[in-house]
């Protein structure tokens, strides 16, 4: 279906003015995704963290004339060509469209909700279904109050099937998506503890998530639960539910057997008087759950049970996220190998664009036939085609025997298309990439896995997974915390405290932080080479570097005279003038800055020249994160609050002021201030305790060898530690050489291995220790979690009388980073 902008104007109930000519068929709500400006309508949402009204400007420059704003702003006036149409709220007018969209669909539709397993169950459902009928589902876990709508928006002509998945985690939410979706087929998966902290129990969260089902047909539970089912009977709904168990045999659906067997599990199940079983390729208990929500679908859709039987046998496992890693030959490679559908396509071509930071780049595409996809090659691969080329894919690498048909639509500057995988590796083309950003996309079956191998740097069993997801969500976490004018500045220091600089910085990048602190130039010289155009502060400058800072457009910190003489001495000699600097002031912390005695004279000496100009003025509180010592740092800010104001008098242009790092935007948001520094909140560690934080990293390695030793046996160098039973002891793959510091030997540390915590034995060595798994499930070759969610480097560091800092950037170079995003 097609729209013009009367029509939506219609539809929200607002007047439209210039009534733009042409048809609107892309909704967009974040201004760098931007792709067919002219069939664009963008709605200025506002968040707590932004407010997409100031981006009007840019959108309106690149060629956008439709806009959904909630007020009107001055500069506006001069786009006498666009339409405006202004409503009470944004977001409210986004599931208003959508809402309308969906209901000029008379199709089955299917709603999932639940805790866990929503993107699965809708995964594994399209999988089963996609054979008898045309679908449309939510790309990934495009759950929220923006994705469901944006998802729903899909829905066309062509459609016989809608599979969305709704996700909520504050009271009334879902009555806002319920009309969105309109389920005439619901799902309800395990209800848990995720996002329990803004619901007052368990029995509120459930009751808001049944709000999804009021208008279907049938909704489909696990009713050995006894509160759901409970929850159900108060709303009245037990009339329309399809009901399994693995209990009651009077359910509707009745689950009799359930018998793991090596790689697979089997299910026998009864539905009236028909008694029929599958078996699917997992062994997990979430896997099983899953299944039988989704034999229930299938079965309530008629599919018969041979049918499922053969479906369910080849369930594929679902993709979560994609990952960053380094590949050979000053390459990056974009790993997305697990699902290739024309969704999923658009997302990781966006993710693309993100990373392309480097203009020295090329920009790659693998893909492999697009599988599932329920319209016809032809205008399916036109359709990729257009996705490709306004993405500025400069070289595509087809795999597959329909892509290669229909090779003759792709116009990049290099194309090459082979039937197989097999194939393209045969033909070494593999071996030419050279500084190139390589998207792999790909369905499972062509198992371009095999391609990963051949063009990754190293392979390592080692790994630091860096969640960019997890760093995005602390980064708002604490924008949340200020005052939405509050420029934030984020460390990146000490190669992003071990996560990886430039892909941080990338992330941060594309997440409009303001400005970027490095510890020396070095490291702000290896962002520019990456493409960071951020502002830059070299927190730590060398007297004499001044040419480097200058060359690579950096901006120092200034804390005593000798550095300050130096510095407007090299400006004046080259004719710089106005070059920022950023005045640090020693308010009790005593490790670098001027002293408040000291600034009369550097305020002479400033006024004396025009080659430096202070941009910023800051200090560093000793001690934010312990509230015994609150005395000293409201001490602290006084301090700082008169001395800023002496420096700023002495001028005659705005200066930022910060004091604030991590623990003190925790402790002492209501600070007013121009500035903050993000530090090791960004990297998922509250230093003051304060929950709502993500993990970012997760150090993983390998089992080697597993051995049975008898007691009064010694473990490892100098024979230090002596068995007092017999144990099984496994050696894993990394040692101090690595980054685990030998502190940690002789039962002071420990590690996780499946989910279950096993003490480090003997002395740690360079590249291998030894840890304690009696009792433990443990295979060789098992993975073994260093720190990560459930083993946190705050755990971790307090048990040898350290910091989580010295944790998080002791991480070898040689221990290789890949970076994960849902």
């Amino acid at each position: 279906m097609q729209y013009n902008i009367q029509q939506i104007a219609s539809i929200l109930g607002v007047l439209v003015s210039k009534q733009q000519p042409g048809k609107i068929t892309i909704l967009l709500t974040d201004s760098r995704k931007l792709t067919l400006p002219s069939e664009t309508l963008f709605f200025a949402l506002e968040t707590k963290n932004n407010d997409a009204h100031v981006f009007v400007g840019e959108l309106y420059e690149k060629g956008v004339r439709n806009f959904v704003v909630s007020k009107f702003l001055p500069e506006w006036k001069k786009f006498a060509d666009a339409d405006f149409l202004k409503v009470k709220n944004t977001l409210s007018a986004l599931q208003k469209i959508a809402a309308y969209h969906r209901r000029q669909f008379n199709i089955p539709v299917i709603g999932i909700t639940g805790s866990n397993g929503k993107t699965v169950v809708k995964e594994w459902l399209y999988q089963i279904l996609e054979k008898d009928y045309n679908i449309v589902r939510s790309p990934r876990s495009y759950n929220s109050q923006i994705g469901v709508p944006l998802s729903v928006w899909q829905l066309d002509g062509e459609t016989e099937l809608g599979i969305f998945e709704a996700g909520i985690s504050m009271p009334d939410e879902m009555e806002n998506l319920e009309p969105v979706i309109r389920p005439t087929i619901g799902v309800l998966t395990k209800i848990g503890e995720a996002h329990q902290e803004n619901f007052t129990s368990l029995q509120q969260k459930i009751m808001e998530k049944l709000v999804l089902f009021t208008n279907c047909d049938v909704f489909i539970f696990d009713e050995d639960s006894g509160l759901v089912s409970q929850c159900i009977d108060q709303m009245v709904l037990s009339q329309k539910t399809f009901t399994w168990s693995r209990k009651n045999r009077n359910a509707h659906l009745y689950v009799s057997a359930v018998k793991k067997r090596g790689d697979g599990t089997e299910i026998n199940y009864s539905l009236l008087d028909f008694d029929g079983s599958f078996t699917i390729p997992f062994t997990d208990e979430a896997s099983i759950e899953n299944a039988i929500s989704c034999l229930a679908v299938a079965l309530y859709l008629h599919v018969s049970p041979e049918e499922i039987s053969s479906r369910m046998a080849i369930l594929e496992p679902v993709a979560m996220r994609l990952d960053v890693r380094k590949g050979k030959e000053n390459c990056i490679i974009i790993n997305d190998t697990y699902n290739s559908d024309i969704n999923s396509i658009k997302i990781a071509l966006d993710f693309q664009q993100q990373r392309k930071v480097d203009r020295h780049l090329k920009k790659t595409l693998i893909l492999s036939d697009i599988l599932q996809a329920g319209m016809p090659s032809r205008p399916l691969y036109k359709k990729v085609e257009e996705m490709v080329e306004q993405s500025g894919v400069e070289r595509i690498i087809g795999i597959g025997k329909e892509i290669t048909a229909n090779q003759d639509l792709f116009s990049m500057p290099e194309r090459s298309f082979y039937q197989t995988t097999d194939q393209f590796i045969s033909s070494g083309e593999w071996k030419k990439f050279n500084h190139e950003l390589i998207l792999l996309k790909g369905a499972r079956k062509y198992h371009f896995e095999q391609i990963t191998s051949l063009i990754e740097e190293r392979i390592h069993e080692t790994v630091l997974e860096v969640d960019l997801d997890a760093v995005v969500h602390n980064f708002n976490f604490y924008k949340s915390r200020l005052q939405p004018d509050v420029k934030l500045v984020c460390m990146v220091k000490a190669n992003g405290y071990g996560a990886g600089a430039v892909e941080i910085a990338k992330t941060l990048q594309y997440h409009r932080c303001d400005y970027l602190a490095v510890a020396v130039a070095d490291e702000g010289i290896q962002l520019r080479k990456e493409g960071i155009s951020l502002p830059l502060i070299v927190l730590n400058p060398e007297v004499n570097g001044f040419e480097e800072l200058f060359s690579a457009d950096l901006e120092p910190e200034v804390y005593n005279f000798r550095i300050l003489e130096s510095f407007i001495k090299e400006a004046e000699r080259r004719g710089v003038t106005h070059y920022p600097i950023h005045l640090k002031i020693d308010t009790g912390m005593h490790r670098l800055g001027f002293l408040p005695e000291q600034i009369p004279e550097m305020i002479a000496l400033l006024k004396r020249q025009k080659g430096l100009r202070v941009h910023s003025i800051f200090s560093h509180l000793s001690a934010s994160e312990s509230w015994h010592f609150d005395d000293f740092t409201h001490r602290q800010m006084d301090i700082f609050r008169n001395a800023a104001k002496e420096i700023e008098q002495a001028f005659n242009y705005p200066i930022y002021k910060h004091i604030l790092n991590s623990a003190g935007m925790e402790r002492f948001p209501e600070s007013r201030w121009d500035m903050a520094r993000l530090g090791i909140g960004l990297y998922g560690v509250s230093a003051s305790g304060l929950p709502g934080l993500k993990n970012v990293c997760t150090l993983k390695t390998t089992i080697l060898q597993i051995k049975q030793i008898s007691s009064n046996e010694t473990i490892g160098y100098g024979r230090k530690e002596k068995l007092d039973r017999d144990a099984r002891i496994a050696t894993i793959r990394f040692g101090y050489a690595d980054g685990l510091d030998r502190q940690f030997g002789n039962r002071k540390g420990k590690v996780l291995i499946n989910g279950q915590y096993a003490p480090i034995v003997g002395n740690v060595c360079m590249d291998l220790c030894m840890v304690d798994v009696t009792g433990i499930h443990a295979e060789e070759g098992d993975t073994v979690i260093l720190f990560g969610e459930n083993l946190s480097v705050i755990e971790l560091a307090e048990s040898i009388g350290t910091i989580p800092y010295e944790i998080l950037t002791s991480v070898s170079s040689r221990v290789k980073r890949i970076y994960i995003k849902e």
